[in-house]
């Protein structure tokens, strides 16, 4: 234990120290504590999703932002699950995810103070070009997730609690099946893995669009069921909660939310493109921000 005397020395667990000592410890100390916060202080981190990053989304807004702030920023991946938990520890400052639920029920457990709807886009059933359920132009979801499980045929699953597995677990449901067996393949992997692994044992799998033409050149797989009306995959941008994480950089983080849900942030989301495609869309003008209740 440290504590100052009132006679103008240190006593540190018992033992007086001189005044130089003294000035070399809190050197070291003032120091480190410099040093510490300059991790935060110099970059932004944002913890977002896989969708973002393997559909290249955020190759395009990170660098906008930076170029409009003068704020670097640094990204943290992981499924939507696994963002949330780096947000209750604050090992981000800001987070970009796809899970509203449970990114409401972040902001009303305290661990952030506000949730803004940023942007959606859909999923999709993918899966192989010979199709043997002949599931190709169905718009209905359940009853595909039904003849799947019927005929026990490879379905690949993210398996990661991610916003992606989140939407297939609650199709499962609807359709009330717990899927089990050898043909369901968890893979525990992002997007863009999850489809590699996909493709190479040509399954069946839920996607999320853009991700999945990002890389569909290097995919001998379809879309095959585009749900009508669409399965909307729907992104929010959550403040940290400061009171709980003192040291996160909630200045940038509250100038990127600003940002991403500005007509800048706005036309950098509406004019992203894959092979020609517009792949992410705004939310409803009826969309309010989820604020932490006081």
């Amino acid at each position: 234990m440290i504590e100052f005397s009132l006679k103008n020395k240190l006593i540190f667990d018992g033992y007086v120290l001189t005044t130089n000592a003294v000035m070399l410890m809190l050197t070291a100390a003032a120091w480190a504590v410099l040093t510490a916060g300059m991790s935060y202080a110099s970059e932004l981190r944002i913890g977002s999703t896989y969708t973002t990053q393997d559909s290249g989304l955020l190759e395009v807004l990170l660098p906008a932002f930076e170029k409009a702030t003068g704020i670097k920023t640094r990204a943290i991946v992981g499924g939507t699950g696994q963002v949330l938990k780096y947000g209750e520890r604050g090992d981000v400052d800001i987070l970009l995810t796809h899970s509203p639920a449970d990114e409401v029920r972040f902001v009303a457990n305290g661990y952030g103070t506000e949730r803004r709807e940023v942007m959606y886009s859909d999923f999709v059933m993918i899966g192989p070009k010979t199709d043997p359920l002949k599931l190709r132009g169905s718009t209905d979801m359940v009853s595909a997730f039904k003849k799947i499980n019927q005929a026990e045929v490879l379905f690949a699953s993210r398996g990661d609690d991610s916003g992606t597995h989140k939407m297939e677990l609650r199709l499962w449901a609807r359709a009330m099946l717990s899927p089990a067996g050898k043909w369901y393949l968890s893979t525990g992997q992002g997007m863009g893995q999850m489809l590699l692994i996909a493709n190479e044992r040509q399954a069946y799998a839920l996607s999320e669009r853009g991700s999945f033409l990002a890389i569909k050149k290097r995919l001998d797989l379809e879309v095959l069921i585009e749900p009508e009306p669409p399965l909307a995959n729907i992104y929010g941008v959550t403040l940290i909660n400061i009171a709980r994480h003192p040291h996160i950089n909630a200045a940038a983080a509250k100038q990127f939310a600003d940002w991403i849900t500005s007509s800048a942030g706005q036309l950098a989301i509406t004019t992203f493109r894959i092979d020609g495609k517009q792949i992410f869309f705004l939310p409803t003008s009826t969309s309010v921000p989820i604020k932490k209740a006081s």
